[in-house]
């Protein structure tokens, strides 16, 4: 069927979390869609903070960016923080929200920023698609709400107690800022999301027949060699070479992400442990960095058994790719209660074709089981984790299926490469849904 050629439109991307460019490869999420929406001729700007949230660190826009990348990095200025979970970084989004609507109306209002057709923010925070919505009704623009997480409900796991008290606890002490999201997310035309099951979680995101639309966080698949294959049972190919490939190195692990609190790192070290009392040869690579690298950087010279902890701090992107590209197997080290779905590193570990040793039920390990790509374990159980591993240092054949099933999982779900083109293709159609939608609203009150 013939579809024309969609009109040139003005798009506003509102996120102060990712990495702009300059910051490091490869895009992730807001810069791999701004970059695809520009190749396709569109007017995009990406309104973000000038405090950087992984490097907590002041930023500038590099020189040329628009000319080089096709888009434009307007950044607000905010007070700065040092911690993630902490009242510091609440006034610097409450900063973001204020700013980016003030300047956001002034150049419009002067002539000197398009109107937009369509703007995009990111939830969380709160006051970037706050600050949208208001903008979105008085410049007419189509106001999409991108949930990227099941905020503020991963802050019920902070509250102090058991369980059944925090969940008493949790409305007294989260019941307003759930209001606010609430009220972002019946105002939107549109929900996009980085997984499925965010929207399950987030009652008010299910309600009416809104467009909707999934994009996974992804990853670059052609970064990554495929992992080695299996013919009659005889490992081929040189990627990835270990215990599968019939050399005699231990198997090679790989942690990839924040060394925090969130992470379930003080289950590794009991799972290493317990790996060298087995005489089970691996080593287990750690690459990231956070408040946590000091105490595993103790425990990793400590280590002298058969299983070895190896720290490589935060690494560079062709380190880092360099590095899973010679693993064998990768962590998914996230406690449950944190709420998050299917996390940037899953999707690298899936792209270099590691077998997924996974600790999230849901989405995630409903994918690794449809794809067979790996195994999971019980989050907080050093034995469990040690299990998972030791599978698959004992049975090569059952570990470079699994690593051809992530492969194949990274292909279907996972590849930026199609992923955001399909995202771009839902975007350039919603301003004429989402008017005929509105009409339609207003036509029946």
């Amino acid at each position: 069927m013939y579809r024309p050629e969609p009109l040139p439109l003005s798009i506003w991307i509102v996120n102060p979390f990712d990495d702009i460019p300059g910051e490091g490869l490869p895009p992730l999420r807001y810069w791999s869609l701004a970059r695809v929406l520009a190749g396709r001729g569109h007017e995009v700007v990406w309104w973000s903070a000038d405090w950087s949230h992984r490097r907590k660190e002041s930023r500038t826009p590099p020189r040329g960016l628009e000319e080089e990348e096709g888009f434009a990095v307007r950044l607000v200025a905010v007070r700065p923080y040092r911690k993630n979970i902490s009242l510091g970084r609440l006034r610097s989004h409450r900063d973001f929200g204020r700013s980016f609507e003030r300047i956001a109306t002034e150049l419009v209002a002067a002539g000197r920023l398009d109107r937009p057709d369509v703007i995009l923010a990111s939830l969380p925070p709160l006051e970037g698609p706050e600050a949208a919505t208001r903008l979105a009704r008085r410049l007419d623009a189509t106001l999409v709400v991108d949930v990227m997480d099941v905020w503020p409900d991963t802050f019920a796991r902070l509250l102090p107690g058991p369980e059944w008290l925090r969940k008493t606890l949790s409305p007294l002490f989260l019941g307003r800022l759930t209001a606010r999201r609430r009220a972002i997310v019946d105002a939107a035309d549109a929900l996009s999301s980085c997984a499925e099951s965010y929207f399950a979680q987030i009652p008010e995101a299910t309600v009416g027949d809104r467009p909707r639309h999934v994009c996974h966080l992804g990853a670059w698949v052609a970064e990554f060699p495929p992992p080695p294959r299996v013919i009659h049972h005889v490992p081929s190919g040189e990627a990835g070479a270990g215990p599968a490939s019939g050399t005699a190195r231990p198997l090679a692990c790989v942690y990839a992400g924040s060394l925090e609190a969130g992470q379930d790192l003080d289950t590794l070290l009991a799972a290493v442990r317990q790996l060298s009392a087995e005489s089970v040869p691996a080593t287990i690579h750690v690459a990231g960095m956070g408040r946590l690298e000091p105490a595993l950087r103790a425990a990793a010279e400590a280590s002298s058994g058969s299983c070895r902890l190896k720290m490589h701090g935060l690494l560079g992107r062709s380190d880092y790719v360099r590095l899973l590209s010679q693993c064998d197997v990768g962590l998914v080290l996230v406690k449950p209660e944190s709420l998050v779905a299917v996390p940037y590193k899953a999707c690298d570990y899936a792209a270099a074709g590691l077998a997924i040793v996974n600790a999230l039920p849901g989405e995630l390990g409903r994918l690794i089981d449809e794809y067979h790509a790996g195994v999971p374990y019980t989050a907080g159980r050093g034995d469990s984790l040690a299990a998972a591993i030791a599978g698959l240092a004992g049975d090569e054949r059952r570990l470079l299926e699994m690593r051809q099933g992530a492969r194949r999982l990274a292909e279907a779900k996972f590849d930026r490469e199609k992923t955001y083109a399909s995202f771009a293709d839902w975007l350039e159609a919603l301003p004429l849904e989402a008017g005929a939608h509105r009409a339609a609203e207003s036509g029946s009150s």
